[in-house]
């Protein structure tokens, strides 16, 4: 009988577990973006004590994903691999004034307080509207130079000029980074929502990807030690510089560093690599066009944010290619000792066969004197056995004895000669 495979269910969920966000223009939204606990239990209770704070005890959430309509906001909560995701929706007021009634106040102070991770990121967005083509680059000329840095700021439209978004990325005295989004036409409360998802995941994802940049300068920093350590000892090595145990110690020390190195930052370079992708990915589908040639949010990320990418690349590429060259130091000496030894061997080989023959040849005297020895008590027993009958027949005993000597050798050397074969064959 067919039957569902177990995860056949949970998977296709998964592909709605995150849905976009409805937004009506005029909005705010306040996002957080903290580091998660590690376990889903204790994201999960970090949840709950927040919908208790603000009086609604009653939710029990369940799996990575949080919904909550409130009235007077809504309550977005999220749980990724190595972070958690919590965003306020609030409605907004025609004519109000932009980036003036933060709605990160509905954040309790002292959930605030109790809860610990640490902030990867916060942001206070904003969502205008809905306006004319001509109105936007309106606001863009007049207004926008009130709330960013002109410097830095970077606005342009997306989706086919269904929106502008603007921001300078830059940390503001609340420690939050503001966002602005320009309703435009009659864009819809799901494309609107999506454009706002896709804003806060571009900043959540590359403040996640430069955290690897510390990890990157500290690597150039060590690993310049760690190349002039890893010359040393392959000098050491071609010019024979020490002992054999000196050079492999040195070798073995710069080895460990880098394997220390290298596991230290894996996590992070693959965790860089894989943001970076995310981010260019939610850039290209915003679909961005210049308004009165401002930069782009892609040509923010390509002047600031590209060149932090490519220090993690560079460095992540010359922690492999220093840890290749210590491998080779590595092989090469252990090729030298590999030789070295089997010299050694091949001495100690040829000084075995030396005592073995000179064993060979102790053996061969020493047989000869075991035939002469055995002859001569053998000679002496048969001639006192046989002395009375050769006597009676007329001989003397020395003429017995000089009969019986080769004989008796011959006789002795066959019989040694067979123990010494039958020895040879039971041998393994």
């Amino acid at each position: 009988m067919l039957s569902n495979h177990p995860l056949r269910v949970p998977l296709a969920d998964e592909l709605h577990t995150r849905p976009f966000p409805k937004i009506k223009a005029p909005a705010s939204a306040a996002y957080l973006a903290i580091t998660s606990t590690g376990s889903v239990a204790n994201d999960l209770a970090v949840l709950v004590k927040l919908l208790k704070e603000i009086g609604h005890s009653e939710q029990k959430p369940k799996g990575s994903h949080y919904f909550g309509d409130f009235g007077e906001f809504k309550l977005k909560w999220e749980r990724h691999t190595e972070f958690v995701t919590y965003t306020l929706f609030v409605d907004r007021d025609n004519g109000a004034e932009m980036f003036v009634d933060n709605p990160h106040k509905f954040f309790p102070e002292e959930w605030m307080q109790k809860t610990t991770g640490q902030i990867l990121t916060s942001c206070f967005l904003e969502v205008i509207g809905p306006l004319t083509l001509k109105d936007t680059e309106k606001f863009v000329t007049h207004e926008f130079f009130k709330y960013f840095k002109d410097e830095s700021l970077a606005v342009n439209y997306v989706l086919g000029k269904e929106a502008a978004v603007a921001s300078d990325f830059t940390i503001d005295a609340d420690g939050h980074i503001k966002l602005a989004i320009l309703a435009i036409g009659q864009v819809g409360e799901n494309r609107l929502g999506r454009i706002v998802q896709r804003l806060l995941e571009i900043e959540t994802y590359k403040s996640l990807a430069m955290l690897t940049l510390p990890v990157a300068q500290d690597i150039f920093a060590k690993v310049g030690d760690l190349n002039s350590d890893l010359t040393d000892a392959v000098h050491a090595i071609a010019e024979g510089e020490g002992t054999t145990q000196e050079r492999l110690d040195a070798l073995l020390s710069v080895s460990e560093q880098i394997e220390y190195l290298q596991s230290q930052s894996a996590y992070r370079f693959g965790g860089a690599e894989a943001y970076n992708a995310i981010l260019i990915q939610r850039l290209k589908v915003l679909r961005e066009e210049r308004i009165q040639g401002r930069q782009t949010f892609t040509e923010f990320m390509m002047r600031r944010f590209d060149p932090a990418m490519r220090t993690c690349v560079s460095a992540q590429k010359r922690l492999r290619d220093i840890s290749m060259r210590a491998a080779r130091a590595t092989d090469l000496l252990a090729t030298r000792v590999t030789v070295r030894t089997n010299e050694q061997n091949r001495a100690v080989l040829h000084q075995m066969d030396k005592r073995a023959q000179l064993q060979m040849r102790l053996q061969e005297t020493v047989e000869g004197l075991s035939v002469v020895a055995i002859s001569y008590y053998a000679v002496n027993l048969a001639a006192y056995l046989l002395a009375p009958l050769v006597i009676k027949m007329g001989f003397e005993k020395y003429q017995l004895t000089a009969a019986l000597i080769l004989p008796i050798i011959l006789l002795v050397w066959l019989m040694i000669r067979k123990i010494k074969r039958r020895a040879s064959k039971d041998r393994p």
